[in-house]
């Protein structure tokens, strides 16, 4: 395997780190010491900066004013906005945007994604269902509607048709800023779609929650929420294949989170001294460190796996969904422990308010379990392996 990046993800990668290179992890009130959300709004001045760089609509085809990159430039830009802890829906907005120029229709292209890649529009996904433990499409119902009543299974028979959804998605990122919010659902016959649909629509309901990092989520409830047939995506996997991305796209910002905090540690242990000698001269230290260091590079290898398998649809003795299942096992075991001997090392001092590192173990643990911990993927792996046995 070559993981050799061409020179415009390269590109994407050196605009990314100029734009978050005058960014501060503790930006925000710190998660330990404010009661609910740490704030009310994503980090706007940032938002706008990675607009005017272009980096919103890096996915996006030069057709609707995008730099025609794949997701693997993505996850290379969601990698340093993990380092310094960016508050922006980077992640959902353009996952969104780009499983909308895989799948949907011309006039839903071109109503949401040249303002998407300006940053004028932000978009997010709910993800987790109603538990966050069972198909997030499973969570919400979409029934058709036309001007004759119910029409069928596909919703388009009448002009003026499209579709109803009930149901709750729970933990969605980012919803109360978004402008437009993306809903797995099913159909009666059981088939998944993605509904997408401004967050102001009658119908819409959001309630706060909090994250473990201390970030706004919201409980979207939907009742009767009309989306019209353009605005409806029900083409073969468009849910898989998004959910793959997002999936993907976290595993990118543990490893960079990952790296910045194993830094942060190597920095601390070759200052702070014991018995005349830095601590990272010491054995126990440094093995401890090599552990975590190994954990690193095999995120980062499952990582572009994954990340390449999406972006090519290469085909392989299992499908995609095995790769993205063991890039997030690595990713969320790694990033755990990463943090955990990153605390351990630093001693009290990593429980310092003042010090930017419980901020890191903080947005670590929401990362962790971010659609599906560890177990959840093995499960799915076993899963895999089982429908497609090797050798």
């Amino acid at each position: 395997m070559d993981f050799t990046f061409t020179e415009e993800q390269q590109a994407a990668v050196e605009a990314a780190r100029a734009v978050f290179s005058d960014v501060a992890p503790d930006r925000a009130p710190s998660p330990a010491l404010t009661p609910g959300a740490v704030a009310e709004d994503i980090d706007r001045q940032l938002w706008n900066e990675l607009a005017r760089t272009d980096l919103l609509g890096l996915t996006l085809s030069p057709d609707h004013g995008g730099a025609g990159l794949d997701p693997i430039a993505l996850c290379l830009v969601l990698r340093e906005s993990a380092k310094v802890l960016a508050r922006v829906p980077l992640l959902e907005s353009c996952a969104v945007a780009t499983a909308v120029q895989r799948y949907g229709g011309s006039t839903l292209a071109a109503e949401l994604l040249p303002r998407a890649g300006r940053g004028e529009l932000i978009l997010t996904v709910g993800a987790n269902g109603r538990s966050g433990h069972d198909p997030a499409e499973l969570a919400v119902t979409a029934r058709p509607y036309g001007e004759n009543g119910e029409n069928g299974e596909n919703g388009t028979s009448a002009e003026g048709s499209g579709w109803v959804l009930d149901g709750v998605q729970s933990a969605v990122p980012w919803a109360q800023a978004a402008d437009w919010i993306v809903i797995p659902a099913h159909t009666a016959g059981g088939r998944p779609v993605l509904a997408l649909l401004p967050r102001t629509r009658d119908g819409v309901t959001l309630a706060d929650q909090v994250s473990t990092s201390g970030e706004r989520l919201a409980e979207v409830r939907l009742d009767g929420a009309r989306v019209k047939a353009h605005e409806l995506i029900d083409a073969p996997g468009c849910w898989e294949w998004l959910r793959s991305l997002l999936t993907t796209g976290t595993c990118a910002l543990a490893l960079g989170l990952g790296e910045r905090v194993l830094a942060m540690t190597a920095e601390y242990t070759g200052k702070r001294e014991q018995f005349g000698f830095p601590v990272a001269t010491f054995q126990a230290v440094a093995v401890q460190a090599a552990d975590r260091y190994i954990d690193l590079r095999a995120m980062e290898a499952t990582l572009w796996q994954a990340a390449w398998r999406i972006s090519s649809d290469a085909g392989g003795p299992l499908p995609t969904a095995a790769d993205v299942a063991v890039a997030k096992i690595w990713a969320s075991d790694g990033v755990r422990r990463v943090v955990q001997t990153a605390q351990h090392l630093h001693g009290g001092f990593g429980a310092d308010t003042d010090y930017p590192l419980h901020r890191f173990h903080a947005w670590a643990k929401q990362i962790e379990l971010s659609l599906g911990p560890a177990a959840a993927h093995e499960e799915a792996l076993g899963d895999l392996l089982a429908a497609h046995p090797l050798g």
